[in-house]
Order: C-alpha cells, then sequence, then structure tokens
C-alpha cells in the first residue's frame, strides 16, 4: 500500500479551512438553461432516449459498441442466475450492473429500485442506483442515494466491489466505500457545490488504500480546490502524486495529475486527430479544467464543446464538461 498520511494530515487541515471569497466558490444547485452549443442528435423514431443532457439534448441508448455480443451473453446470464435465486441480491445486483454495461440505463435504475424495495438495509443497491442516476443527469436523486449507502455502512468494514470489466491483472481496484465517496464528491461536483465535493473527498481518501484508487480522488480533489481558489493547498496534494506510481488502470487520471504538477502538456494529453471518443471525455474535461482555473476560460469552452461532438455520454468527463458548458 502507498504511504499517503501527509494527504491525511492535508485533510484535516482542509476540514478546518473555510473556502476563499467569490464567485467561484458558491455552488450551483441546478443548470441554467443555455443556448445548445454543439450539435443535437438526431433522434430516430427507433431510438431510445435514456436521459436529457445539461444543456437539453436528447441522449441516446448506444447500439453499437465493441464487445456488445459478449455483453449481451453476460445479461442474459444474469438474468438466468436470478431466474434460478431469485432471493439473492448478488444476482440482481449483476442484472442491474450488466444492463447498464448495454446503456440501458433507465432499466438499470429500475432494476436496482427493485433490489432497494426488497432489500433496504443493503448499501449496495443504493450505491448503484446513484451511479446511473448521474449517468441519467439526475444529480439529486445520485445525492439521497449515496448519502443513504453511507449511513446504511457506517461503522461497517469496507468490501471489495467485484469487476464487471476485469483489468489486466484481474484484481479488483476499488471498494463499496470508495466507490460511494469517490460518485457522491462527483455528484456534488457536477452540481457546482465544490465545498460539498471536496468533504466527500476527503472521505474517499481514507479508503482509497491503493494507487489506482488514490489518483482518481485526488484528481477531482484538486480541481475542487483549485475552484474554490485554494491553490496551496492544492499544490500540496499534488506532491502525493509521481509518474512511478502503480497504476493497473487510471492511467488517465495520473497523466492529468502529472499535467497538473507541469509534467506533461495539455497538449499531449489530447490529441483530438487520433483518439477516440472516450479518451477525449476523459482526458478533454480534465484539459479543458485546467485551462478554466488557468485563467483561459476561451480555450476551456472551445475544449469541452470538442468533447460534446463524441458519442461518449456516459463518461464523467463529458458529464462534467456538459455541467460547465451550462454554467458558462
Amino acid at each position: 500500500m502507498r504511504q499517503f498520511i501527509p494527504f491525511i494530515l492535508l485533510a484535516g487541515v482542509l476540514s478546518a479551512c473555510g473556502g476563499d471569497e467569490g464567485a467561484s466558490n458558491q455552488p450551483a444547485t441546478s443548470m441554467p438553461p443555455v443556448r445548445q452549443t454543439v450539435a443535437e442528435p438526431m433522434v430516430a423514431e427507433a431510438d431510445t432516449v435514456e436521459a436529457t443532457s445539461f444543456l437539453g439534448a436528447p441522449l441516446i441508448r448506444q447500439m453499437e459498441f465493441p464487445n456488445r455480443e459478449q455483453l449481451e451473453a453476460n445479461l442474459a446470464a444474469a438474468h438466468a442466475e436470478l431466474a434460478a435465486n431469485p432471493d439473492s441480491p448478488d444476482a440482481l445486483i449483476w442484472v442491474g450492473r450488466r444492463q447498464a454495461y448495454l446503456w440501458q440505463y433507465q432499466d438499470a435504475i429500475n432494476t436496482f429500485t427493485q433490489g432497494v424495495e426488497r432489500f433496504p438495509e443493503d448499501p449496495r443497491f443504493y450505491r448503484h442506483r446513484g451511479h446511473r442516476y448521474v449517468t441519467v443527469r439526475n444529480l439529486d436523486a445520485a445525492i439521497a442515494d449515496f448519502e443513504k449507502a453511507a449511513e446504511l455502512f457506517a461503522g461497517q468494514p469496507d468490501e471489495i466491489e467485484p469487476d464487471g470489466a476485469p483489468n489486466a491483472q484481474n484484481l479488483p481496484r476499488s471498494t463499496l466505500q470508495f466507490n460511494v465517496w469517490y460518485h457522491l464528491g462527483l455528484a456534488h461536483y457536477l452540481k457546482g457545490d465544490f465545498e460539498s465535493a471536496l468533504r466527500a473527498y476527503e472521505e474517499c481518501m481514507q479508503v482509497s488504500d491503493n494507487d489506482d484508487s488514490i489518483v482518481a480522488t485526488a484528481d477531482w480533489y484538486w480541481m475542487s480546490l483549485m475552484r474554490l481558489n485554494r491553490t496551496e493547498e492544492a499544490a500540496a496534494l499534488l506532491e502525493i502524486i509521481s509518474a512511478d506510481m502503480d497504476i493497473i488502470e487510471n492511467d488517465s487520471y495520473l497523466r492529468r495529475m502529472l499535467m497538473y504538477k507541469g509534467q506533461a502538456t495539455p497538449e499531449s494529453l489530447l490529441d483530438t486527430t487520433t483518439a477516440d471518443d472516450l479518451t477525449i471525455a476523459t482526458q478533454g474535461y480534465g484539459v479543458g479544467n485546467w485551462y478554466l482555473v488557468n485563467g483561459n476560460p476561451v480555450m476551456a469552452r472551445q475544449i469541452f464543446e470538442r468533447v460534446l461532438t463524441g458519442r461518449s455520454w456516459s463518461a464523467f468527463g463529458y458529464i462534467a464538461a456538459e455541467a460547465e458548458l451550462a454554467r458558462m
């Protein structure tokens, strides 16, 4: 396990400090209506609209993506397992997770809602439903679910969360409590409530016990600090980040953090001529936000708009770019 005591000490300081004065630290509790700045997708009669963007555009279920046949087979197997074990919360969770991997987000939310109703003391159903509420841009419902999950597991030992898409080493890198605090921080961040995001990420760092989880938490933590103009604390946070961290699956976050440290250029993270939609969403938001907090909102807006020309609307970077454009 990587030693991150300096950050734990820093977290205590963060808890005792108030945010700087100014408009940048005022939470936005709702997204204001704005003129759509990117082309809205055409909706065909057969399309399934899963959500509406913060900019008012319909978000269509994707039907063409890698490994679709395998993912459909996995969902069929999950349904069969649930039919054989109808009282198993694990079987019900996997149906919902497999639905979400196929962009069936409303179906997944309905499945997790069944779990909440049948197993109201199981925090996992609130954790997974909250995640998909973020996907469909229902941030208030997501926050309520994550807070309920945290209430339910308070004082309990953490547990490894099995991967639906295992990494190259087939080694799960996240836990139930990590995912609740991480996604709670994200939901607050997307609303522009950076103070609440910080509190969630402080909790998240306490259960980040490997470099993949540390770098993912630290990235959103740093961005929250910068949005509150708490630049000295943000600089101190960067001290725990290094290029030799043991990263299995969160290389994008590490590259973003190295950019914040000045060890990588924005251009090296975002080659829009070769990157796929998911990479542009993930790296693009980090680069756009870097320009934003460093006083270049024009470039930030251009990059956020570039992110929204892609199809990966379920990616956190895409959702965050939407939120930024809605506030601009």
